[in-house]
């Protein structure tokens, strides 16, 4: 194993201990635990318009308030709890994404009922197996793509928020349904 200073990572992790740890350990690792999956989806939609590191910096804190992202627990969040969150510091403080949170929970129970597991339905936009890209370049990693368009479709046409494209490829990035790290990153083959 090569010592930290030679370790060859994506570019977009620079100099971050927090981006590091989660990029070696989390970013691009095939994940099929529904509340990870579920916790991602939230993240992602808070994430919308800012850096992922502002999430990554509030994620333990999310996973506090936010009842470690129990799916059931937040779908019945009344509008007191609402009020409460959006005066918590610790998350993003977005009436409309804390919303999608609820809103999401409700659906994401909806698709665990109809298919079994939301790792199912989800998974089956890349046909149950991560896709594996080989980029030489961070340039080359695209924001989205035709399975995130068609991801981000189907989502909303069930009703759920904050998943547009580009939102869905980054979750599809986080949970490991694409491997795009690059090349001449160590995580490449191992992811």
């Amino acid at each position: 194993m090569p010592t930290e200073q030679q370790l060859h990572r994506c570019k977009w992790v620079g100099d971050s201990s927090l981006y590091q740890q989660y990029h070696d350990e989390e970013w691009g690792v095939p994940c099929h635990d529904d509340r990870t999956l579920f916790e991602f989806l939230i993240l992602e939609g808070a994430q919308a318009g800012l850096s992922w590191i502002t999430v990554l910096r509030k994620r333990a804190h999310y996973q506090e308030v936010f009842d470690q992202f129990d799916a059931e627990k937040i779908a019945s969040y009344t509008s007191e709890k609402v009020e409460a969150l959006l005066q918590d510091p610790g998350i993003i403080r977005n009436r409309l994404k804390v919303q999608s949170a609820i809103t999401n929970a409700r659906l994401f129970l909806e698709i665990q009922q109809e298919v079994g597991s939301f790792s199912d339905y989800i998974w089956q936009f890349v046909g149950g197996e991560p896709r594996i890209n080989h980029w030489k370049r961070q340039s080359d990693v695209p924001a989205t793509s035709d399975i995130s368009d068609c991801m981000s479709k189907t989502l909303k046409k069930r009703g759920f928020k904050f998943v547009g494209s580009t939102i869905c490829y980054a979750y599809m990035q986080a949970v490991g349904m694409v491997n795009d790290h690059t090349i001449d990153c160590f995580r490449h083959p191992e992811a």
